[in-house]
């Protein structure tokens, strides 16, 4: 395993080994252990999966609020997508700041999204599957978000001049300045 803090560094990028042979691989994707001795010691409780069919479909950027915040471990089993982290814990250095990678089947990479942060991806190839571990149930009257194209976040997203693929909800997220301070340090 192979870990990478980004240029914030809570957020990390994650590279499990593969074991390949002429049958195809075979690959440990969450290992507690391995993990906790990396300096992750999220207690995951949930997986979630999602399709998306179409690139350039947008999600996010969301979270959840206490006392149902989620830690996040996503990854791409199918496709790829660009996947983003963005700071809303006041009073942090990096508050408001974002950092993205692309995370992607071919890579077999992941990233791991501490509380206090939301979270959102754009794909980048037809039919792409995200998979992600959640250290918290998902509570929907805890689940908030922050919009996509917020112009103080400033998320640079792959679209090429194209329009993301949104669902209603995200079209009418908040601006960051508009969301009460759920996370602070």
């Amino acid at each position: 395993m192979d870990v990478t803090p980004l240029d914030i560094p809570e957020v990390k990028l994650i590279r499990m080994k593969r074991f390949g042979d002429h049958r195809g691989f075979f690959s440990e994707t969450w290992n507690r252990a391995a993990f906790e001795q990396a300096g992750i010691g999220a207690d995951f409780l949930q997986d979630n999966h999602s399709l998306s069919a179409a690139p350039g479909t947008l999600r996010g950027l969301h979270f959840q609020i206490p006392p149902f915040a989620q830690a996040k471990l996503v990854r791409v089993s199918r496709g790829a997508v660009f996947d983003v982290a963005v700071d809303i814990r006041r009073g942090s250095p990096s508050y408001g700041r974002w950092v993205g990678a692309v995370l992607s089947a071919q890579e077999w990479n992941q990233m791991f999204i501490p509380r206090g942060f939301a979270h959102g991806f754009v794909t980048l190839e037809p039919d792409t599957e995200v998979q992600y571990k959640v250290d918290a149930p998902y509570a929907p009257e805890h689940d908030r978000g922050v919009l996509w194209n917020d112009p103080e976040i400033a998320v640079v997203w792959p679209l090429d001049g194209r329009e993301p693929v949104l669902s209603a909800k995200d079209e009418k997220l908040p601006r960051l300045a508009d969301i009460p301070a759920y996370f602070e340090v």
